[in-house]
């Protein structure tokens, strides 16, 4: 077996996306590999406690044990409820094509 397994940390920005490259020892968690990376001292804005990651796309716990190649995502705080939006979305629809079946005035 290997000394180290490979691990990427990813953090995206809105128009950037920060990918850092680790070796890591088997039996590593996620939460070790993020303090590891650094990401941390160049984006305090993230925490621990309360940032969704996950694995390949796949939500994942602080505690879970890496694997070689994972790729270790941190997830930004959405700023929009996508269900709301979907639904404003919706109601502006419904009222636009009331407008279109009306007729005009005489």
């Amino acid at each position: 077996m290997s000394e180290e397994i490979s691990v990427e940390v990813v953090y995206a920005l809105p128009h950037k996306q920060e990918v850092l490259p680790l070796k890591v020892r088997p039996g590593t968690m996620l939460s070790e590999a993020i303090e590891q990376s650094g990401v941390l001292r160049d984006f305090p804005e993230i925490d621990l406690a309360t940032a969704k990651m996950g694995i390949f796309s796949k939500q994942a716990k602080l505690d879970t044990v890496l694997r070689d190649k994972d790729r270790i995502e941190i997830y930004r705080p959405l700023i929009a409820d996508p269900k709301e939006i979907r639904k404003k979305r919706a109601a502006e629809g419904k009222g636009e094509k009331k407008d279109v079946g009306e007729e005009a005035p005489a």
